[in-house]
């Protein structure tokens, strides 16, 4: 009996690509992941993966897609009526959390100071994407100010800095401790001391 092989399509080996070089460099860093073992491990000679991306670069920029595409924030306009702005926040920041503990290379990437400096485009997407979490976060923020859950002396974009930096910090301290406590549990902890401060007196928890 004779079986025919399935030549996968250049967007499947694409995508086999992308998907390994996300596993490996949470495995051994982004700073030290090649091309050739990036071959190896989807079963390509070495001038197989250039290919399908014409550069080292691609595969990193196409990486970064691939991960502003999963931690696209997801909030419908049923969630955001059924929720207090604490409760969205805190959503926010443990989704975001869980994601980053399902797939560790995610922090390593963004803070390799190494793959951004060789690769100015990933760089800046990176800190559109940023930017983009940050605008997220003072929109539920400023929401709660308006509504009188949080303080109206407290400035929307400053406190979206602070629950940026919360993650970005938390992150970091994780995989500095060879990732040994649960990232988005912690996170939630920290997330609910940090709104307190930012609670109206007047608020009631509860709502």
């Amino acid at each position: 009996m004779t079986h025919t092989r399935t030549r996968k399509s250049s967007d499947e080996r694409k995508s086999e690509i992308v998907t390994a070089a996300l596993e490996m460099a949470g495995d051994i860093g982004p700073d030290r992941l090649t091309t050739q073992a990036l071959a190896k491990q989807v079963g390509l000679s070495h001038s197989g993966i250039f290919r399908h991306f014409p550069t080292k670069e691609s595969i990193w920029e196409a990486v970064g897609q691939h991960i502003g595409q999963m931690m696209r924030p997801k909030a419908s306009a049923k969630d955001n009526s059924s929720r207090n702005p604490a409760q969205e926040l805190i959503r926010f920041v443990h989704r975001h959390l869980s994601f980053f503990q399902a797939t560790p290379a995610i922090p390593a990437i963004l803070f390799s100071r190494e793959l951004h400096s060789e690769n100015e485009h990933l760089r800046k997407f990176f800190a559109s994407m940023v930017a983009s979490r940050h605008k997220h976060i003072a929109k539920i923020i400023k929401a709660g100010i308006d509504s009188n859950y949080f303080r109206n002396d407290i400035d929307a974009d400053d406190a979206a800095y602070l629950i940026l930096a919360l993650i970005q910090g938390l992150a970091m301290r994780w995989s500095l401790n060879a990732r040994n406590f649960d990232l988005a549990d912690e996170g939630t902890r920290l997330l609910k001391l940090q709104l307190d401060g930012f609670t109206s007196p007047d608020t009631d928890n509860n709502q």
